[in-house]
């Protein structure tokens, strides 16, 4: 079973709605954001998309949080420019938590992000056993720490921050997918049984390239559990900033992909972007400097 909610998008101060038809940019650092686009899509059909990937950089995870906001403020500088946005969603939880300040300091244009899925998971476990599984940054981020003090005293929390599961995402959308062992290992520590029996009951995805692989992260768990993908309460926070598609608006809005190296833009990643109707796939370089 899995829930598709999240424990709030973070969004920008003002709550802006654009025009018929607006322009949304999903921002990740790879393939992770794809998931937030298929959700996006689905809530707002009739708007136009750029799905931008800052592959130069990825993964986020290995930079130091100031080259970290000064990368993701420079390749912003560049997409608000170029595709003049009405909304950018940031699809990646490690810049949401470091960057957003910055972004919403920088720019007019309303932010969306993501934040760790600790309130929906803390609500929906029965056993009080909670996992957290995401990229080594995350869950040494205070911000994570304070908001499982928040949302999930009562629970046991589990801490797994995993530093290959965004490369194996990455990889499997590329047409060359680990094996199932490197993955159930992966996974392997989310799983936790106490001295009383009771069992892990709920894993959060706190990263977005994670729900990629959620077939297979199903068919690998040692037990049933819930799994919480923030993709669409993300889309639910588009809809209460643009409001609705009108019912005479178009219902195939147009959507391009933009990366920042496109290294790995190999023929089984272009099908996979076709196949979520990305056809225009296009490369706007702007490499890492070296540090």
């Amino acid at each position: 079973m899995r829930i598709d909610l999240m424990a709030g998008a973070t969004l920008s101060a003002a709550a802006l709605r654009a025009a018929p038809e607006p322009t949304i940019l999903v921002f990740d650092s790879g393939m992770g954001g794809l998931t937030v686009l298929d959700a996006v899509r689905r809530a707002r059909p009739d708007a136009r998309y750029v799905y931008a990937a800052d592959d130069a950089a990825f993964p986020y995870g290995r930079l130091t949080e100031a080259t970290l906001v000064a990368r993701v403020l420079a390749v912003m500088d560049r997409l608000v420019a170029t595709h003049r946005p009405d909304l950018v969603v940031i699809a990646c939880n490690t810049a949401s938590t470091l960057v957003l300040p910055a972004l919403r300091q920088r720019f007019t244009t309303p932010f969306v992000g993501v934040v760790p899925p600790i309130k929906p998971a803390a609500e929906a476990t029965r056993s009080r056993l909670v996992t957290l599984l995401a990229t080594p940054g995350t869950v040494a981020r205070s911000y994570t720490r304070d908001l499982i003090a928040t949302y999930a005293g009562a629970c046991a929390v589990t801490l797994v921050g995993s530093q290959r599961l965004a490369g194996f995402a990455e990889a499997e959308m590329a047409g060359a997918p680990v094996d199932d062992t490197a993955l159930a290992a992966e996974i392997a520590p989310c799983f936790v049984t106490a001295e009383d029996g009771r069992r892990t009951d709920v894993v959060c995805l706190a990263c977005t390239h994670y729900p990629l692989l959620l077939p297979r992260f199903e068919a690998l768990a040692p037990w049933p559990v819930t799994w919480i993908d923030p993709a669409p309460a993300i889309a639910r926070r588009v809809v209460q900033l643009l409001g609705p598609a009108p019912r005479e608006a178009p219902r195939d809005g147009s959507v391009r992909a933009a990366f920042t190296a496109g290294t790995g833009l190999t023929a089984p990643l272009r099908d996979g972007l076709a196949a979520r109707g990305i056809g225009e796939v296009a490369v706007e370089a702007m490499p890492l400097p070296l540090q």
